[in-house]
C-alpha cells in the first residue's frame, strides 16, 4: 500500500490532521503517516490519548478506519517533534528530564564552537519547537562510539542538583559489553585507581596512587571462540572506567583501539548504556530506563 495515497494532509493550528482514504487499521494507518518515528513512540501516542478519529479519542490499535474518516494528531507533542531527530529517540519525558536512547556515532555534546550535530543540540531545537525560551542541560554524557540511555535536565537548577548528588540518586548503571577474547571468570569485581594523562588517555593502578577509586562489577553473559559478552555493573562512574578496567581484565572492549583491542568488529565501540535507574529528581521516585542490546552484540558473541 502506498504510503502517498493513504492519507492527505490538511492544515490546522492545533492539530495534524490526515484523510484516510483507504480501509485500514489505525495502528498502520499513523505508522504510514510517521514514518520516521519509531513504532514505540506512535504506540504511546495512542496510549496518552493523542489520536482522535472524527473527533473522537481513539486509543485501540486494531480501531478500523473508513475513507474519509478524519485522524487527528495533536501537533505540540514529542512525538511529532521526534520526527526530525538523528540517531537518538526519546524514551522518557517530563518537565524535568528528558531521557533518550542514543545510537553509537552521535555527540554527546559539541567541542567548543563545534557546529557538529549532536544529541545536545538536536533536544535545543526540540524543545524550542513549543516554547522559544526552553532550553536543555547536560547531565553526564556517553562517549561517541557508546549507544544506550543518556539524560539529560530541563531546567540548569535540576541539571545542577543531579550532578551534586549524581552518586546518591543513581542507583544502577549497567552496561552491555563485547570484550576480545574468552572471559574465563563467570563473574568478578575489578577495583582500581584511575589517573589522566596529559594527552587525554585515562591509566589504572592497583594501588592507592592519589587516583580516582574505580569499581566495576562484570558477569559474564556468553562467548564464543572470539569475543565474550559481559554485563558491567558500574559502582563508581570514573571517566573511560569501562574501557580501561575490560583493559585492565586483558580482554578489552570490542573496537577500542585506544585502550587495547585489535578487532573491530562491530565497526564502533562495544559498549552499550543498557540500563539506568535513578532517584527523579522532583518526584523523588524510583525511575528506571532501558534500551535493548544493539543486535550486533548478541551477533558477534553467538
Amino acid at each position: 500500500m502506498s504510503k502517498k495515497t493513504t492519507y492527505t494532509p490538511k492544515k490546522n493550528t492545533n492539530n495534524q490532521l490526515y484523510t484516510v482514504t483507504e480501509p485500514m487499521e489505525l495502528l498502520p494507518f499513523l505508522l504510514s503517516i510517521m514514518s520516521h518515528t519509531s513504532r514505540n513512540s506512535v504506540k504511546s501516542i495512542l496510549t496518552r490519548g493523542q489520536v482522535t478519529v472524527d473527533g473522537k479519542v481513539i486509543k485501540k490499535h486494531n480501531h478500523p478506519l473508513l475513507p474519509n474518516q478524519v485522524v487527528a494528531i495533536q501537533s505540540n507533542k514529542a512525538a511529532i517533534k521526534e520526527t526530525a531527530l538523528v540517531g537518538m529517540t526519546i524514551l522518557y519525558e517530563d518537565d524535568a528530564i528528558i531521557v533518550i536512547d542514543k545510537e553509537a556515532g552521535l555527540l554527546s555534546i559539541a567541542a567548543k564552537f563545534a557546529q557538529e550535530l549532536t544529541a545536545h543540540r538536536q533536544l535545543i531545537n526540540y524543545v524550542k519547537q513549543e516554547n522559544h525560551n526552553n532550553r536543555i542541560y547536560v547531565v553526564h554524557r556517553l562517549d561517541r562510539d557508546t549507544s544506550g540511555v543518556m539524560v539529560f535536565a530541563k531546567t540548569e537548577q535540576i541539571k545542577q542538583e543531579m550532578q551534586e548528588n549524581w552518586k546518591d540518586i543513581v542507583k544502577e548503571r549497567i552496561y552491555t559489553v563485547l570484550v576480545e577474547g574468552i572471559v574465563s571468570e563467570d563473574e568478578g569485581t575489578i577495583k582500581t585507581w584511575l589517573t589522566e594523562s596529559k594527552a587525554m588517555k585515562v591509566h589504572s593502578a592497583t594501588y592507592d596512587n592519589g587516583g580516582k577509586l574505580a569499581i566495576t562489577h562484570y558477569k559474564k553473559i556468553r562467548n564464543n571462540a572470539e569475543f565474550t559478552l559481559l554485563e558491567a555493573r558500574l559502582e563508581t562512574g570514573r571517566k573511560n572506567q569501562i574501557r580501561v578496567h575490560m583493559e585492565t581484565l586483558g580482554h578489552p572492549v570490542a573496537g577500542d583501539k585506544k585502550y587495547g583491542a585489535t578487532s573491530n568488529p562491530l565497526k564502533r565501540l562495544g559498549l552499550h548504556a543498557t540500563t539506568l535507574a535513578l532517584i527523579h529528581p522532583t518526584s523523588k521516585e524510583l525511575v528506571r530506563f532501558h534500551s535493548k542490546v544493539p543486535k550486533v552484540f548478541l551477533m558477534h558473541s553467538k
